[in-house]
């Protein structure tokens, strides 16, 4: 895989279009229980309006711009890992825990509501919690490196090289 100092623009583009969408899609996902439900017995959807189905395909456009970001990845590369030892360790893994859940979370919000498998309902809101505290997380230790580090790993995100 190719090394390079920076993101390209594209990939910078996506990483934070991503981080939008998902707070959106969070921030509107009260009652899509109940749409699911309504949905699965054929009767109308309560009172939301539209929110459902932007809250549905807001998700699919988050699982095609993962994918996009992974095949970026993979044909432009991308920074080697801030650190050394455990710590490169540690973010090579993080963000490979990140790019899954960003993946599967998605595609169980697709499967539910276009499969109607309400089971899969439940680990999608599961999994959407934990994609929020894998975030947050990524937020803080990219601050912790930018300002008490100072080692620049924010700055990769926010300007292309």
């Amino acid at each position: 895989m190719v090394k390079r100092d920076g993101y390209s623009k594209a990939q910078i583009g996506l990483h934070w279009l991503t981080a939008a969408l998902i707070g959106f899609n969070y921030l509107y996902s009260e009652g899509m229980g109940d749409a699911l439900d309504a949905r699965l017995e054929g009767g109308a959807e309560p009172t939301l309006g539209i929110i459902p189905n932007v809250h549905v395909w807001v998700g699919i456009a988050v699982l095609v711009m993962v994918v996009l970001r992974l095949g970026l990845r993979m044909v432009q590369g991308h920074p080697a890992a801030a650190g050394t030892g455990l710590t490169a360790l540690a973010a090579t893994w993080g963000h490979r825990l990140l790019y899954l859940v960003l993946l599967v979370v998605p595609a169980l919000g697709a499967v539910t509501w276009f499969g109607g498998l309400d089971a899969t309902g439940e680990p999608h809101a599961f999994m959407a919690n934990v994609i929020l505290v894998l975030a947050g997380l990524h937020a803080l230790v990219a601050l912790f490196h930018q300002f008490v580090l100072k080692d620049g790993s924010l700055t990769r995100m926010l300007r292309s090289k």
